[in-house]
């Protein structure tokens, strides 16, 4: 009797090739820049043929941009999970939330978005994709972190304080690429928090925990 051989469906294939390649590129961003990624690197270590990366992805431009979509997903969903898991649905303080956001802001996938943002600055085209993708990051990074904080949105001062806050964070992510910057990063947090928790106005009874 012979048994039939389960085979994964095409679209699946598809689905999963074009995954790892842009998996992989997202990791060669972190690992060696803008200018050291190429297709011929990323399609390497994604174990893919070349033939079939650029069938794909028939530029290195657009595989950067297939990327970036991936990224943006990646980038919201990890500061999710960073949140679930630290929280278990129950309110932190402000020094814990602001030190998870910290975290997020020094890891990986935040250098890898860095790479293209400085490639951006001089590529026209690049300029033109990431521009819109890093406005609808800052808007989502915004809205988690206003339920993280349980912070009153509509308050004017509360939420230009949250928007310094994340522009705080992101140049501790800058600073974070030439050296650890772990310990001043901790105290300016530590100071941080005591302003956040006696300026911004908070919803529900969450409010002013340290």
């Amino acid at each position: 009797m012979t048994t039939a051989v389960q085979r994964t469906p095409q679209p699946e294939r598809t689905r999963a090739m074009r995954t790892r390649l842009m998996q992989a590129t997202i990791d060669c961003l972190v690992e060696r820049g803008w200018a050291g990624t190429t297709t011929t690197l990323v399609s390497k270590r994604a174990g893919v043929s070349r033939g079939a990366q650029l069938h794909h992805f028939p530029s290195k431009r657009e595989l950067v941009v297939a990327s970036l979509e991936h990224l943006s997903g990646q980038l919201t969903a990890e500061l999710q999970r960073r949140h679930d898991k630290a929280t278990g649905g129950k309110p932190r303080s402000t020094r814990s939330v602001l030190t998870m956001l910290a975290d997020y802001y020094t890891s990986d996938l935040f250098v890898a978005s860095l790479e293209l943002w400085v490639a951006a600055r001089t590529d026209e085209q690049l300029h033109d994709v990431v521009l819109p993708m890093e406005r609808r990051w800052g808007r989502e990074e915004h809205e988690l972190a206003v339920a993280m904080l349980t912070a009153d949105d509509t308050d004017a001062t509360t939420r230009a304080l949250i928007q310094a806050t994340l522009d705080m964070l992101r140049g501790f992510g800058l600073a974070n690429t030439l050296s650890d910057d772990s310990r001043r990063r901790s105290r300016i947090l530590a100071e941080w928090s005591k302003v956040f928790d006696a300026t911004a106005r908070r919803t529900g009874s969450a409010g002013g925990r340290r």
